[in-house]
């Protein structure tokens, strides 16, 4: 390998170009899944970087690096599939939407089904388990109402990412002020300004959208005929209501993900067996396969056919082979010749933090991975910023603002498939109603442009953290 070979702008836009528009072909025209488009990319990727005088050897590292990044979502995606699987068969989420239709009217089901989802994502600190559990049941009490699918799992994704943003427990909200040299409840109170205009405007969508389904929207005959449905198939007790409370008190308090939603998945078992009367046979089947009934009620049928670790499986294929093309990406210096030429258009305080918004957008969109439209930006922007005397708070904001929320408006990206398997709605279909992800990104723009909460530096603040950064070079 040539190691002073740096790989050119036009060079790296050859495997984005060429997976964008395999994409749009089998996506569109085709109706075809984003797995052979990002296997085209891949290899267009290893191609290009072969050209620019990357060995096998490197470009096969790079790949494997990507993947490694990818793990812990994979299994994360994985559990999830099981306590959806577990929850299905033990009642829970039957228990959930029971009470659910009881209590939550019509016509204010997205603003509270946005408010729930955004108290448990900001307490456990992960929009994933939030939606893997609360927005799985949700979209059964949303859709049982006759509310669109497309909508109700917009308010889901709005409420659990105000969470996830907001959370000093979030994996995301941790990496962006660790990476950015931020203190976390810095990064965290400058992000208000422009989080909570955002869900205060998301709300209120919702509220408009609701009034509509308070009006003879919502058909009460068949809210009843799903809750006797639901009678007639589980055991409904507010008993099971303890199991998701437990997850999330075991989250709230430090409790890693992966043993949290083990613990979770083992309760949905056990009241599969010894509440719903089920084997154990069936308990490891609803594991496996996902859960099967056969209630009568065709939309009831339809919510509680699914989950399992089999579900999942189009999930982790999609990750494994996006991060393939991201790894070469971004190992290969592509993703950097990329985010260098984009530099030279910011001039301004206004432009660096807009062009730092688009271009975590972008990199969600070609890395496919929301932990490198976080990780890249922050590595690529950090001097850009403190040239022109920025804190770095207005960095870390800017990195969550165009890259946490973002990620879910990508189909082949970790987010967008996470979201199409668990909630069971696509990318193109919820993004119209994923109101704070699209909202706090216009707003933060706005924000720069007009020098709104842009906080700057003073020189000598600015030699101290240069200082300090040469000595941690030099230790």
């Amino acid at each position: 390998m040539k190691q002073d070979q740096k790989m050119t702008f036009g060079m790296a836009l050859i495997p984005l170009v060429v997976m964008i528009v395999t994409m749009m072909i089998a996506v569109i025209y085709l109706d075809q899944g984003p797995h052979i488009p990002l296997i085209i990319g891949t290899i267009t990727a290893a191609l290009v970087a072969w050209k620019a005088g990357y060995n096998w050897k490197h470009i096969e590292e790079s790949m494997y690096k990507g993947i490694k990044l990818a793990l812990p979502a994979v299994i994360i995606i994985m559990l999830v599939g099981l306590v959806i699987g577990s929850w299905l068969g033990g009642g829970i989420v039957a228990t959930m939407i029971y009470y659910g239709l009881k209590i939550i009217t019509p016509s204010l089901f997205l603003v509270s089904i946005t408010i729930i989802c955004a108290i448990v994502s900001l307490s456990i600190g992960s929009s994933w388990s939030t939606m893997g559990t609360i927005g799985v049941a949700g979209m059964g009490i949303g859709m049982s109402m006759g509310i669109p699918a497309p909508m109700i799992a917009g308010a889901i994704i709005s409420g659990s990412y105000f969470g996830d943003k907001m959370s000093p427990l979030s994996d995301t909200t941790n990496l962006a002020s660790g990476l950015t040299g931020t203190d976390l409840f810095d990064h965290i109170k400058h992000m208000l300004f422009t989080t909570v205009p955002g869900i205060i405007i998301a709300l209120a969508v919702y509220w408009f959208l609701g009034k509509d389904f308070g009006k003879g929207g919502a058909n009460p005959a068949e809210i009843n005929q799903t809750i006797l449905a639901l009678q007639d198939s589980f055991v409904i007790s507010p008993w099971l209501l303890l199991v998701p409370l437990v997850v999330i008190i075991m989250v709230a308090r430090k409790v890693p993900a992966v043993p949290a939603l083990i613990v979770g998945i083992l309760l949905g078992v056990l009241c599969q067996i010894f509440v719903q009367g089920g084997s154990l046979s069936e308990a490891v089947s609803a594991l496996q396969s996902g859960y099967k009934m056969e209630s009568g009620n065709e939309m009831v049928d339809g919510l509680f056919n699914r989950g399992g670790l089999d579900s999942m499986m189009y999930t982790v294929s999609m990750t494994i082979v996006a991060m393939t093309f991201g790894g070469i990406l971004e190992n290969t210096g592509m993703l950097q010749a990329i985010v260098n030429q984009i530099l030279k258009l910011a001039k301004s305080a206004g432009s660096l933090v807009a062009t730092t918004i688009v271009s975590a957008f972008a990199t969600n969109a070609t890395a496919s991975e929301q932990y490198i439209s976080i990780v890249v930006p922050a590595r690529m922007f950090s001097k850009a910023y403190r040239d022109k005397n920025l804190h770095s708070k207005n960095l870390s904001r800017a990195l969550e603002d165009g890259g946490t929320l973002t990620s879910v408006f990508i189909p082949w990206n970790t987010c967008g498939v996470f979201i199409l398997a668990t909630l069971g709605i696509g990318a193109l279909e919820y993004a119209p109603y994923a109101i704070l992800n699209f909202i706090v990104p216009i707003i933060s723009i706005i924000y720069a442009f007009i020098g709104f909460t842009i906080v700057k530096i003073t020189d000598e603040e600015k030699r101290a953290l240069e200082k300090e950064e040469e000595a941690s070079l030099n230790a």
